[in-house]
């Protein structure tokens, strides 16, 4: 299986926007920390989470194709169970989250996004500044950071998680990796 320094190098050669490759290490640090929370591959979520917007460059306004072309992009390197997971996370393609690694990719999408606007919010723009009653808070402003589908975010209850230990964890994960985000 890829790496996440391989897979940082194939983001490299596909990617050029740094605020999408940013997105796409939030997801990975996620979906590892979901991997840890619930007995899973923590390597396999921790990739695909970095690899789920791979194509995102590439298929541009035709969204239909976004995950489609990512997952037949890492054909090669990742177990089909990673591959569905990539191409259900865009609900457009057709095809069904079914799986726990599904669920998680969804939820990690937008968890990510809402998290990242909050830290954006405070006064030092930081992530350390986020705490979960700020994530809750923002989560029920639906004017805030209003291309997050709160209802991706409600995924994780389909993990076992509430939305509050789904904060906890997402927080703590992006955390994880501020460095790298910049935040």
């Amino acid at each position: 299986m890829i790496t996440r320094d391989e897979g940082l190098r194939l983001i490299d050669e596909h990617i050029s926007n740094p605020n999408l490759k940013k997105h796409m290490i939030a997801v990975s640090a996620v979906m590892k920390g979901l991997a840890e929370k619930l007995g899973e591959d923590t390597a396999l979520w921790e990739i695909v989470g970095l690899l789920h917007d791979l194509d995102y460059e590439e298929v541009g306004e035709d969204m239909s194709r976004h995950g489609l072309v990512s997952a037949e992009m890492v054909k090669d390197l990742l177990p089909e169970e990673a591959l569905h997971a990539i191409r259900a996370h865009n609900e457009m393609t057709g095809v069904e989250a079914e799986s726990p690694m599904d669920y998680a990719l969804i939820a990690a999408d937008a968890i990510s996004g809402l998290a990242i606007a909050t830290a954006l919010m405070m006064p030092h723009r930081t992530l350390a500044e986020v705490r979960v009653k700020s994530l809750r808070k923002k989560f029920k402003d639906k004017s805030f950071a209003r291309n997050v589908d709160r209802d991706k975010i409600r995924y994780c209850t389909k993990l076992g998680l509430t939305l509050e230990d789904f904060f906890a964890l997402s927080l703590e994960a992006l955390q994880s990796v501020r460095e790298e985000l910049g935040l």
